[in-house]
């Protein structure tokens, strides 16, 4: 299978830099195979792709709703328990693994010569190594979630799961499963916002470094914003328009937010409970002292996929217990 590849803007790299959202353009079907945009890219199939390599695990509910998820040859990075149900996990864990190091920030560390050798026709998800560049003497085209490229503009919200859904439904053809996919989260969607109880209540919410250093925070950019607003909870920084960035033991303390999220990729989820505790002056901390710190897995608030709407449930279970 043939694939081409026309570059519509110059490649934004990838890293913990601010990104919004704007809705990606729809996908279609034209005479001359399966057209797509992705992270200021055109990709035109002839076919579907039938060989996936993945390089994150966000996609994993989309394909799997799709009835592709058995066309994943190989998989890298962190696939850690907790994001699926048992049956999935068991079936994600029998997908090889070209490689699971993981760098400090969390990127995954794998040769692009590894992935090559597995014979994919597509690649989801970005590392440093294999990217669209890395990959195009190759022929094998690398879509990113965009909320990761830098492609999407403006604040985040649930539309952009259901539109990188619909763009996947094209890409292996399965539109028709991808639109009852959308409209079977929406229903869940709905029935959970009518569960949420309007407050004042804030949130933070972060991404601290294991072992001390950085802490993160993420503002309007990131679908954490719209998966703590639904569940009616405040982001203390929706202020910022970006999708992640630094801040200080010393704003956190000024905003003191009545519950803070930490998000993690993999590990003990009370290592990152203890990385705020270790924050200076993290005993003024209202959050920490009345035990309303969060852990959550990253893909259940970023980017934006399926994971987010069971982010948004843990969210409101979470404030329903600590009230």
């Amino acid at each position: 299978m043939r694939k081409f590849l026309s570059p519509l803007a110059v490649l934004l790299a990838l890293g913990l830099t601010s990104c919004g959202t704007e809705t990606a353009p729809a996908p279609h079907m034209s005479g001359q195979g399966i057209e797509v945009e992705n992270c200021g890219n055109s990709y035109t199939f002839d076919q579907a792709p039938e060989h996936i390599a993945l390089m994150k695990s966000a996609a994993v509910p989309t394909l799997d709703a799709l009835g592709v998820l058995d066309q994943v040859v190989a998989k890298a990075g962190a696939f850690p328990q907790g994001y699926y149900d048992a049956e999935l996990e068991k079936r994600v864990e029998k997908i090889p693994t070209l490689s699971d190091k993981i760098d400090a920030s969390g990127h995954v560390l794998i040769s692009k010569e590894i992935v090559v050798a597995a014979n994919p026709d597509i690649v989801l998800g970005e590392t440093d190594t294999i990217n669209r560049a890395s990959m195009a003497a190759s022929n094998v085209p690398v879509l990113e979630e965009p909320v990761f490229c830098g492609a999407l503009t403006g604040d985040v919200s649930f539309d952009d799961v259901w539109s990188q859904i619909s763009t996947y439904g094209t890409v292996f053809d399965r539109s028709t499963e991808a639109d009852a996919y959308v409209a079977e989260l929406q229903i869940r969607v709905a029935d959970l916002e009518a569960r949420v109880i309007d407050s004042d209540k804030t949130v933070a919410v972060l991404y601290p470094t294991i072992g001390g250093g950085v802490t993160y925070a993420y503002g309007r950019g990131s679908m954490a914003n719209p998966v703590v607003e639904k569940a009616g909870l405040h982001n203390v920084f929706d202020t910022q328009s970006e999708r992640i960035f630094e801040v200080t033991a010393e704003e956190l303390i000024a905003r003191n937010p009545d519950y803070i999220i930490v998000l993690h990729s993999d590990g003990d989820p009370a290592d990152v409970v203890a990385e705020i505790g270790h924050l200076q002056g993290s005993a003024a901390l209202s959050a920490l002292q009345e035990g309303k710190v969060l852990p959550m897995l990253m893909n259940f608030a970023e980017p934006p996929t399926p994971l987010a709407v069971d982010g948004f449930e843990q969210v409101i279970n979470f404030v329903e217990t600590h009230p």
